[in-house]
């Protein structure tokens, strides 16, 4: 059997600065992949489908898109955590009259995400931030409608991002009715880890999907009543979306009824 070897197409050395890492950038059948200190990846793009959301964890985040009206929502975007760039690339091209801003604590990786995963150049529609992201939720007086948290060192480790009082920063930031989607790791079977601030910040208007092949877990909570759409009104919904950005997200929420059927 023959056995293809990824390719290093670019190695960026630790910083100085607070993200004390090596960035790897790395190529195999068509699919190029971001790397923390050779390890842990932290992105991935087929070169053939830049926009495509080519990761399971990236996909069930964008399921927050059926949650509210397409048509209004969203208009303002914070991302916290850059990586490859593939959540503002999908959100970019598919939410064309939102504008995004995204806070990274790292500057090397807004380099590579330009230049190696097709990062928009869009300075109107798109602010990028360079700053630590529970420093920028603290001291910022902006509204958003959409706030997504994907953001991580090394290890792996989402540090002072996965704790109470930076989910009810989150919290006082957005808007009515706004959505909050975080990706947590590392939550075992029956072991709710960070998720219990978020319920805890959002007096539990939230709804957690189950477990990604990955490990990674996604969160999502509201400002305003309980997230109780249905899941027939979201399979629905999911058809039109997939119709219209190519995402299919159907199989996640089968995957999503399988687990409220079991828990019943």
């Amino acid at each position: 059997m023959k056995t293809t070897q990824s390719a290093l197409i670019h190695s960026l050395s630790p910083s100085n600065g607070p993200m004390d890492f090596s960035i790897d950038i790395r190529e195999s059948n068509g699919l190029r992949t971001l790397h923390f200190n050779k390890r842990w990846m932290q992105g991935a793009m087929r070169v053939t489908r830049p926009w495509a959301l080519e990761l399971e964890y990236t996909q069930v985040m964008m399921a927050c898109l059926l949650m509210r009206d397409e048509n209004r929502f969203p208009r303002n975007i914070l991302l916290i955590g850059l990586g490859a760039g593939s959540l503002t690339k999908f959100l970019y091209r598919h939410c064309p009259l939102a504008h995004l801003t995204v806070v990274e604590i790292d500057a090397r990786l807004v380099d590579v995400a330009s230049e190696h995963f097709g990062l928009p150049d869009d300075p109107v529609r798109l602010k990028m931030v360079i700053g630590d992201g529970v420093d920028y939720m603290m001291a910022s007086d902006q509204t958003f409608d959409l706030i997504l948290v994907d953001g991580f060192n090394e290890h792996a480790h989402p540090g002072d991002l996965n704790t109470l009082p930076f989910y009810r920063a989150c919290l006082s930031r957005l808007s009515e009715p706004g959505l909050l989607v975080v990706n947590l790791i590392g939550l075992s079977h029956g072991v709710k880890g960070g998720f219990a601030h978020i319920e805890s910040a959002f007096e539990d208007r939230t709804l957690m999907f189950p477990k990604c092949k990955s490990g990674n877990t996604i969160a999502f909570a509201s400002t305003a009543g309980v997230i109780n759409i249905s899941l027939d009104e979201l399979k629905a919904k999911s058809i039109v979306f997939e119709q219209r950005t190519g995402l299919a997200l159907l199989p996640i929420l089968t995957r999503l009824e399988l687990m409220e059927t079991n828990a019943a």
